[in-house]
Parts: C-alpha cells; structure tokens; sequence
C-alpha cells in the first residue's frame, strides 16, 4: 500500500469502487440529465417545425408599411362576373377597395406587410366576402361549395362548380396561374390581376372585366382614376382668316344674251 496520504485515499477508493454498495446503486441522475436532454431537443425540434409551417406576422420583404400596392380583383360565381366588390367600410383594414374593382394593399402593422400581404387577409377584413379551398360567398350571395351544382338562370346552370382562383401577374400578361392550394395564401403583387371563382372545373377562369383593368393601369401608372369622356372647351374660337380675296362681280353680259 502507498505510504503517503494520496496512495492511501485511492486505495480506499479502489477497495470499495468495485463493491457491491456501489454496484448496487442506480445513476439516477445521469439518467434524469439524459432524458432531460431528449425532451429539450424534441420540443427546439418541434418549434422550429411550428415556425417553418406557421409562419408569423413579419415585416421582413415587400410590401412594407410605406408602401403601395394596387391589384385588380373580380369574383366569378357560375360563369357570371359578379359587380365589383363595394367600398371597404373597415377604417382600421390596411387592405381596401373603393368599389372600383381595385385592391388597394397599404399595410398598416406586420400582421398585413411581407409574407402576410396575402388575399386571405383582404378576405378577413373585408365584411361578408368568404373564401376557403372548398366554399366561396360575394357579398349578399350564399356559401357555394365544391361540388354543388351552378343554379338554374345562370351560364352554368347544373354544372357542378369548383372553388378557382386565378392570377395574372401584371395587366399585360396573357396567361393565367391557378393558385395552388389554399387561395387565401396568394400573395399579393403590384399591377397583379386575380380572378375568384366558382365555375366547372374544365372552365377558363376569365380575367377582371375590361374597366377594371383600365382602372388598375391607372392606378399603378398613377393616373386619375377616372377621366370625363368629353371636356368642355373653354378657349375662345380664333377667327379664319380668308386665304383668297372676295372675287369681284362679273358685270360683262354672257355672248348670246338678246339686246
């Protein structure tokens, strides 16, 4: 055995680590640290899943709360485009309409800029319009949904109908996008053209009506919304001046006249 103090320390320790009060014990505290661990990291695990998939109010990206946008919006139910959507009446909405077909996208808060300018928002302030990946409702009209068959006196009267939305991303584009799963995730562009509808499945979504159009191009190119079809001129007439002088009178008699 060791002669010094240290020798004797490990060799007490040595004598009793392999006996059976030791063996004998449980780490519970190792065991407790371990589990600990695991459900740590499952539940940072879980979070960042959570995060991915539900995305929160940001104000990271455009639109941001100093900017404008302006998008073109109609609703087709059955193959006819409905009148467009009156005037906003929400004040506190940062997304409006005044009844002119045109969306106007002013976030107010980062609940409506960024990744949240989407047509869901508009739809959840803005009273009586309803939209889902299955059901759709204009203002003062009833809940349609997939499947259902169009009413009688409308352009697809029996025909099963289907919840479409459609987006052009500017005014000249030609060709359409349907909006993959949930409509109301669309996000929101400047100049963009959206079409909601409930028509057979194998239909053309058509575009917003040709004013509103003309209204949106206005509006993104920052022209008046609406111009006179005829001004009244106020300048006062100039006076033609002549480019010939009067012709003077033939007095000589025609040949042949009887004297």
């Amino acid at each position: 055995m060791p002669s010094n103090s240290t020798g004797k320390w490990v060799a007490r320790a040595a004598s009793t680590g392999g006996g059976k009060t030791y063996r004998g014990q449980m780490p519970v505290n190792w065991y407790a640290a371990l589990v600990l661990l695991c459900v740590v990291g499952l539940g940072l695990i879980g979070y960042s899943r959570y995060e991915r998939t539900h995305q929160t109010a940001s104000s990271a990206g455009p639109p941001t709360t100093s900017q404008t946008w302006y998008a073109a919006l109609a609703v087709d139910i059955c193959g006819k485009v409905e009148p467009n959507l009156p005037a906003s009446t929400n004040p506190s909405a940062g997304f409006t309409t005044d009844g002119s077909g045109i969306v106007t996208i002013q976030p107010k808060n980062a609940s409506e800029s960024g990744a949240n300018a989407t047509l869901g928002t508009f739809v959840s302030e803005y009273k009586k319009l309803a939209l889902t990946t299955t059901t759709v409702r204009y203002p003062g009209g009833r809940v349609f949904s997939n499947g259902e068959r169009c009413p009688a006196k409308t352009p697809d009267a029996g025909k099963q109908g289907f919840v479409i939305v459609d987006e052009w991303p500017n005014f000249s584009a030609k060709k359409s996008t349907e909006a993959p799963g949930d409509p109301r995730s669309l996000r929101f562009s400047n100049g963009q053209m959206i079409t909601v509808a409930f028509v057979p499945a194998t239909k053309a979504v058509p575009k917003p009506p040709a004013a509103v159009i003309t209204n949106l191009i206005k509006a993104v190119t920052g022209a008046q919304t609406s111009v006179p079809t005829s001004v009244p001129s106020t300048s006062v007439p100039t006076p033609t001046t002549p480019t010939s002088s009067p012709t003077t009178p033939n007095t000589t008699p025609p040949s042949g006249t009887a004297k």
